[in-house]
């Protein structure tokens, strides 16, 4: 599957079962009827007790993690540039580098493991310092690879033999002062003189190679054979003969080893352009989660790249979106609270309606497009319903979402009184959750203006249970406050059966905000009484909101 025909479906930060369930059920109308693309659900933070506990009666698979919408390396036009085993010469490798219009050469072992890069500067490099005559010996050159480098043949000798000692030598001088310059085991360059060829074969050469495709007799082929002298036989004159002999070179000895600079598949973008920025290479090789090659990427590979392609559920504020949703294309926005801060560069499909759950607009939308609802979508829809309405006592709920939550209780055989107590037990059971996973399970911030605060909330049928949790909250909302940029942190935790909310609060200017908010209603040091008030979206933060705007 191309990664650029993927589109995630994605519910805010800290989920609640509405923004999972709704993102499961969205995705499946959208593979449905659009046959393009593939959507999958996602989730940009932790799944709590309840939204887990509705998975598994449902038996739903939760949806993969996302915690962040930037571009990731795989998402982009990777450079498939074929690597190189370290044995081949330099010019092969550089034949690939010009076939295949790259700088750059990866040299990989047979498991695809990273082992090298070359580039076009070393290989100039090398031949404008290559003043060292030992070199194809230390490189540990192959007879056959000098043989196919000069376009020849070896006619004498084992061709997967190795010149691997001394030195290179243009036999250009007579016989009678050869020895002089010839040592043991160097590799001598010769015309079509019988008398040299003899000579350098009894000064204990491992190999020489006969230019101009002159023929060297039976004789001399046995006496070499005797020597275990290699003969290369090849078509060029000495001096190409000797100037390309050294790119027969394998190119491990060329390639450069140590401190190699390479992304993964899974690097963001902005990562890894600052990186790039400040190197001269033109290409960086990209290694797979495995750590294997499969390819490489270029400054100009950053330019233009269409990033990820997202449908937001149950959201509309850049600050509970996943993070860096700004780098990311959002497609869809199908919500149901007030109009938030999030921007797009393009118009996109947005669908909000005030309804107390995303998931009643979800059911909606698979009535309008005539299609089915399996028995466990619709199961997950109802829970969702449940969660958001608090099973229909919170004042943000219409009758369309009880319709609906009816409608979707009879497709998943369940009763919705029976199914919603276990719900909110499972939900509500904290015994061992530490004060920070309380804090976060159901936190979502806002800003307003120049002030930027958060709003926890925890629902539980038992007070006892929501007394033990505020001895907990007190000190870890004083350790959040001024983190992320909040001024300001509140935290409700509301009783289901007695429909109200105790307010706990930490911050400057918090307890004026509530006093704004709620007038004539009594706040102590720490917290306030909210009778009637559940609902943090159509009570709480429309309250907060005005009082804050009139300050």
């Amino acid at each position: 599957m191309k990664s650029n025909s993927r589109v995630y479906v994605i519910g805010h930060k800290n989920p609640d079962t509405d923004s999972i369930c709704s993102a499961i059920a969205y995705a499946d109308i959208k593979n449905r009827t659009d046959k393009t693309k593939t959507y999958m659900a996602r989730r940009a933070g932790q799944i709590n007790e309840e939204t887990e506990y509705v998975l598994k009666r449902f038996g739903v698979r939760a949806p993969g993690y996302l915690p962040n919408a930037g571009t990731q390396v795989k998402e982009i036009e990777i450079h498939e540039v074929p690597s190189v085993p370290g044995t081949i010469s330099v010019k092969k490798a550089y034949s690939m580098m010009k076939n295949n219009n790259v700088v750059t050469l990866p040299i990989t072992s047979p498991d695809n493991d990273l082992q090298g890069v070359i580039t076009v500067s070393d290989i100039a490099e090398s031949y404008m310092d290559s003043y060292d005559s030992h070199v194809m010996s230390l490189a540990r050159t192959q007879y056959r690879s000098i043989a196919d480098t000069l376009d020849g043949s070896v006619i004498v000798g084992n061709e997967h033999g190795y010149f691997i000692e001394g030195k290179v030598v243009v036999g250009a001088f007579h016989p009678d002062t050869m020895e002089n310059y010839i040592d043991k085991n160097d590799l001598v360059i010769l015309g079509n003189r019988a008398e040299d060829q003899l000579c350098a074969i009894e000064m204990d050469a491992s190999c020489i190679i006969v230019g101009l495709g002159a023929k060297v007799t039976k004789t001399i082929q046995k006496f070499a054979e005797e020597k275990c002298c290699v003969i290369i036989s090849s078509p060029h004159d000495t001096y190409t003969i000797a100037r390309l002999i050294n790119q027969s070179i394998p190119v491990k000895y060329l390639m450069r080893r140590s401190n190699l600079i390479t992304f993964s598949t899974e690097d963001f973008l902005d990562d890894i352009k600052e990186v790039m920025k400040n190197q001269r290479h033109r290409d960086f090789p990209i290694l797979n989660k495995k750590g294997k090659y499969v390819g490489t990427i270029s400054r100009r590979n950053l330019i233009g790249n269409a990033g990820k392609k997202l449908i937001l559920v149950d959201h509309n504020e850049e600050s509970q979106a996943v993070d860096n949703v700004k780098e990311a294309e959002i497609l869809e926005i199908i919500d149901h609270h007030r109009l938030g801060s999030l921007e797009t560069m393009a118009p996109v499909m947005f669908r909000n309606e005030p309804v107390g759950c995303t998931g009643t607009i979800m059911y909606q939308i698979y009535q309008e497009k005539g299609l089915d609802i399996a028995p466990n979508i619709a199961g997950l829809l109802c829970a969702a319903i449940i969660s958001d309405t608090l099973m229909f006592r919170s004042p943000t709920c219409t009758m369309l979402d009880k319709a609906a939550a009816e409608a979707l209780a009879g497709i998943a055989e369940i009763s919705i009184p029976e199914f919603a107590s276990e719900m909110f037990r499972a939900g509500s059971n904290l015994k061992d959750k530490s004060p920070e996973e309380i804090f976060y399970q159901d936190f979502k911030k806002f800003i307003m203006g120049d002030v930027t605060f958060g709003v926890g909330q925890i629902t539980s049928l038992d007070a006892g249970e929501l007394e033990s949790i505020k001895e907990q909250l007190l000190p870890q909302m004083e350790s959040e406050c001024g983190k992320h940029g909040i001024e300001m942190v509140f935290f409700m935790l509301t009783n289901i059966i007695e429909e109200s909310t105790e307010l706990l609060y930490y911050g400057s200017g918090a307890k004026e905000v509530i006093e704004k908010a709620f007038e004539d209603l009594p706040v102590n040091e720490v917290s306030c009484e909210l009778k009637g008030v559940v609902s943090r979206k159509k009570q709480l933060i429309p309250a907060f909101m005005m009082a804050l705007q009139n300050q």
